[in-house]
């Protein structure tokens, strides 16, 4: 093929030349019939030369006028999309018509209609994050305000008194945990997280966090039951700490008393598999799409009466991923869920 056009450009060129001295061969002969009888051939010849080549560099001229004034057009058109997008219009959507596939301006429409795409459901991400983080804020802020106003009043009784402190005192903590978490998932959504990573019993861990809540799950009268085999893994211990204490706060809040939560662990293949088993409420098949999504909360499904800023499972996923592992839900409305984190043996070693 490369070939090809070196042999074709060349003969192109020769067939261009050759047809304009043509045309002005026969212009020059039409247009002065009587030329031959007082001048000489060489000046003929001469004059040919010269209006073909008048003639042939006219026509370039217009031909390049009409694709060069295409091409500011065209280029127009992506300029002021461009600006659009940069003012915040990210419904822009270039056409630029019957332009080929193949060609660099549809390439770059192209580009830049998934680039206006893609900003405008990050726009979208970001303006429902704001309003998640001020519904959020503005509900315990509301009972503080409003609780500290009745506490002002000097005919409430002692009991009622400690009641609205009580209520302000976990509305406090409800307001700082939600901050934590938001720093926490910022954090691990950023590149400078730090990630720290050693070889550590993982079936050690696993017995430490369900001691620490024992008083938890002890107060409901769960029965917890660690099948975990003796597994040694290289990962942050920190962080999944973080993970396996909060699947299990929520097998806890979400288990009826006397219910049961089983946590297994064993290895399959380069792989350690951790499983969260409880008999709680379940979570519907609409949920369980949703789950690790930040402040998604399925209360109708779990019926879910424990206050959560909805973004525990956000993190949970987020540190998994981290280890480039997976974490999975299976679930039944009144038959408990199933949560199973799997993480490679050795990542990063």
């Amino acid at each position: 093929m490369a070939r090809l056009k070196k042999v074709l450009g060349p003969l192109a060129g020769i067939g261009i030349v050759l047809f304009f001295w043509s045309l002005s061969y026969w212009l020059v002969n039409l247009l002065f019939p009587t030329l031959k009888d007082v001048t000489s051939e060489y000046v003929k010849d001469l004059l040919i030369g010269f209006l073909g080549f008048v003639l042939m560099m006219s026509t370039m001229y217009l031909i390049g006028k009409i694709f060069s004034s295409r091409r500011d057009d065209v280029f127009h058109v992506i300029v002021d999309a461009i600006k659009q997008i940069s003012k915040g219009n990210f419904k822009v959507k270039l056409n630029l018509g019957k332009l080929n596939k193949g060609h660099p301006f549809a390439a770059l429409a192209s580009s830049i209609n998934d680039m206006a795409e893609e900003l405008g459901e990050m726009e979208k991400m970001r303006q429902t994050f704001i309003s998640n983080v001020s519904h959020e804020i503005q509900s315990p802020l509301t009972s503080i305000r409003g609780f500290a106003r009745a506490l002002q009043n000097n005919e409430l009784s002692p009991s009622q008194r400690t009641h609205y402190i009580d209520i302000i005192i976990t509305e406090s903590i409800r307001l700082s945990k939600l901050s934590d978490n938001l720093m926490k998932l910022t954090s691990l959504e950023s590149e400078h997280h730090p990630f720290v990573a050693t070889d550590y019993r993982l079936d050690k861990q696993l017995q430490q966090v369900i001691l620490v809540n024992e008083p938890q799950w002890l107060g409901k009268k769960i029965t917890v039951e660690p099948i975990l085999e003796e597994i040694t893994i290289y990962a942050d211990a920190d962080l999944l700490n973080q993970v396996w204490t909060n699947l299990l706060h929520n097998s806890i809040k979400f288990t009826d008393e006397h219910g049961s939560i089983t946590i297994s662990l064993k290895q399959t293949g380069e792989n350690t598999v951790v499983q969260f088993t409880d008999t709680g409420s379940g979570i519907s098949e609409e949920d369980q799409l949703h789950i690790f999504e930040r402040f998604y909360k399925g209360d109708k499904s779990r019926n879910r009466n424990a206050g959560g800023s909805g973004l525990g499972l956000s993190i949970v996923k987020k540190i998994v991923e981290l280890h480039h592992g997976t974490i999975q839900v299976e679930s039944k409305l009144g038959e408990g869920t199933t949560i199973t984190v799997s993480i490679p043996l050795k990542y990063g070693k």
